[in-house]
């Protein structure tokens, strides 16, 4: 009996296009869970970032440098290497006060003693920090930040911050980034479906209006999404201020 080549049956056809239907499905589940756990920790770090920050500038009377340096201390481990004492120190002095190496990685190069830079090099600002402050101490009574008001009347230092958190992920930070536009009103998304391939018109429509997002964010991550993979993360914290100071600003690039 001759034994030759097995021949190819419908089964293994069907089986054939069924994966290559639905591989692009698992591939982007897969990147895109990978990328939301990413993002999830950005935004922890976002939430202790701004608390930091408020924690600095209520002692040191409100100063923006201050608070900017304690928000990019918490968030580089996010963008760039800090495994190392060395690594850490010298990537906080290039990204300090949203440094001109944006969201560069940092190498020391211990055999040259210099320091290498490494990945995609993203523009604009690492973080803003929005503050403000609210509450005054009871008609009559002096101003002592070290001394006992009404909870409702203490002088308060509130802060928001915004982390224009880079996506690094492929294809999942494209998908996440169409969708994030298209939900915010910055942009609509009308070409084939990146999730189904087959439907030719994603339809992810331009909202009308937005109220969670500011215009001066908004214009800012209209500006910079167009050309990179970015997410903006935006968290608050409140604290009485210890030292005198204060007023309603934003803190953005040092440059």
């Amino acid at each position: 009996m001759k034994h030759g080549k097995r021949p190819c049956t419908r089964e293994s056809g069907q089986a054939a296009v069924e994966s290559a239907l639905t591989l692009p499905l698992v591939v982007f589940l897969f990147l895109g869970t990978l990328q939301l756990f990413l993002a999830l920790q950005a935004r922890i770090m976002t939430q202790y970032a701004v608390f930091r920050a408020v924690r600095s500038g209520s002692v040191n009377h409100a100063d923006c440098e201050k608070m900017m340096d304690a928000a990019v201390g918490v968030l580089l481990p996010t963008f760039s290497r800090t495994d190392s004492a060395a690594t850490l120190a010298e990537s906080f002095r290039l990204h300090k006060r949203n440094g001109e190496y944006r969201y560069r990685e940092v190498e020391i190069d211990g055999a040259r003693g210099g320091t290498k830079l490494g990945g995609v090099s993203w523009t604009g600002d690492i973080a803003w920090i929005f503050q403000n402050m609210a509450g005054t101490p009871p008609p009559g009574v002096q101003t002592r930040f070290d001394g006992e008001f009404d909870q409702g009347t203490l002088t308060r230092l509130e802060a928001r911050l915004v982390f224009w958190y880079p996506m690094r992920i492929p294809f999942a930070n494209w998908v996440i980034n169409a969708m994030v536009r298209a939900h915010y009103g910055v942009a609509s998304y009308t070409n084939a479906n990146p999730l189904l391939l087959a439907k030719k018109n994603a339809n992810w429509n331009k909202a009308t209006s937005n109220p969670t997002m500011d215009a001066q964010i908004a214009d800012e991550y209209r500006s910079r999404s167009s050309s990179e993979y970015i997410l903006p993360i935006s968290a608050t914290y409140s604290m009485r201020m210890m030292t005198p100071g204060g007023g309603t600003s934003i803190c953005k690039s040092a440059n």
